[in-house]
């Protein structure tokens, strides 16, 4: 087995460490307060090749894996996750596209989002649809050559930025089954009806878009559903096993940006006439947070590795998912107590990752949700 990365993906990690690093850093606090995110950014890291590697070459992308797209995922997370979530989030549903999408779909949409001409979002969440996404009563009704849509998403990223949105809709709500009721269609948001609040106020990544949809009478062609009808929800859980890789990847890139900090500032800080990185218990702290970022590094890169290769194992991506979103958490918190009362205030990093490190264990599946697949799995 070979754990070295190629040439290329070497070349794609120095080149996204040197773009996150040159560009981040004195722009990230602005944005965390403020709450606002600069679209030129984005557009320059899609001029630069950095949006959509996985994008087949036909449609504008780089046409490599999601594993490349992962090591740029960690190399920007690591500088700054909120910066990091505003970028590499705006192709958020290509995945799906590219997976069930028409040919038409593709061609309309996936080039404009390599090249920095459009945005795209995903709404599944509802008010009382979390976990269970199979209670979304956002309905999809036929009328005529259409499809109209009426009901209301929660924390849907980019929903105020996004050209195009793929919507999760209640199509069949007499089948019996409840995995097979609803549906995916494509929404141009600048379709009549549809309307995006902002969601202010997040704990953390808050230069990235959240916001609340309201779908009113929202009319779009029959063709706009994608992939097949009634099987939405099976074509959500193919997208998460893609998705989910990209959150090990920000799991990791934040756990690194928390140690690089901390090596930083117990090597400089003097307490007892010695600095911190004397004492042993620090170097006991440092130890473990490198460990468990390079297991968790381990189990993705795996994961990535069985996609890319087309053997999709989905307690694997659980695992992957669930394990490093812990540790990610592990080593934000050991981060802000190595900073002592430094590590409570925004000036220090530290600050800011103890507050973007908690989504990661919520959001594209809460940590119990992969906990229960993966016993689900083992035990039949």
């Amino acid at each position: 087995m070979d754990f070295n990365l190629s040439k290329e993906q070497r070349d794609i990690v120095r080149a996204a460490k040197e773009f996150a690093r040159g560009e981040f850093p004195d722009l990230a606090m602005e944005f965390d307060r403020n709450e606002t995110f600069d679209l030129d950014l984005w557009r320059k890291a899609c001029e630069l090749g950095f949006v959509g590697v996985f994008i087949d070459e036909k449609y504008g992308g780089a046409g490599l894996g999601f594993l490349e797209h992962c090591l740029i995922t960690e190399e920007f997370w690591a500088v700054d996750p909120g910066i990091g979530q505003a970028i590499l989030s705006t192709t958020f549903g290509s995945e799906l596209l590219g997976l069930f999408g028409t040919e038409g779909q593709k061609q309309l949409v996936l080039p404009q989002l390599v090249s920095g001409e459009a945005i795209m979002g995903t709404g599944i969440t509802e008010p009382d649809a979390g976990s269970d996404v199979t209670q979304a009563t956002t309905a999809a009704v036929v009328d005529g050559d259409s499809w109209v849509i009426n009901g209301s998403k929660m924390f849907t990223t980019n929903g105020n930025l996004a050209k195009y949105v793929l919507l999760f809709c209640l199509t069949d709500p007499e089948n019996p089954s409840r995995h097979g009721r609803h549906s995916f269609i494509l929404v141009p948001t600048d379709t009549p009806g549809y309307e995006a609040t902002k969601i202010y106020g997040k704990l953390g990544i808050r230069a990235s878009d959240t916001a609340e949809l309201s779908l009113n009478n929202v009319r779009v062609p029959l063709e706009n559903l994608v992939g097949e009808r009634g099987r939405g929800f099976q074509h959500l859980m193919a997208f998460f096993n893609r998705t989910r890789l990209h959150i090990c990847a920000q799991a990791v890139g934040l756990a690194r940006g928390a140690l690089e900090e901390c090596i930083r500032h117990t090597k400089n800080r003097r307490q007892f006439g010695t600095s911190l990185a004397s004492f042993q218990v620090t170097q006991f702290k440092i130890a473990e947070m490198a460990t468990w970022i390079r297991a968790a590094r381990n189990l993705y890169y795996e994961a990535a590795w069985l996609v890319d290769n087309g053997k999709v194992d989905h307690a694997l991506i659980a695992m992957a998912k669930w394990f490093s979103a812990q540790m990610a958490v592990r080593c934000a918190d050991e981060a802000v107590q190595l900073h002592g009362g430094y590590g409570y205030i925004d000036e220090y990093k530290v600050q800011r990752l103890y507050r973007d490190v908690k989504i990661l264990e919520i959001y594209e599946g809460t940590k119990e949700m992969e906990k229960t697949i993966i016993a689900r799995t083992l035990l039949g």
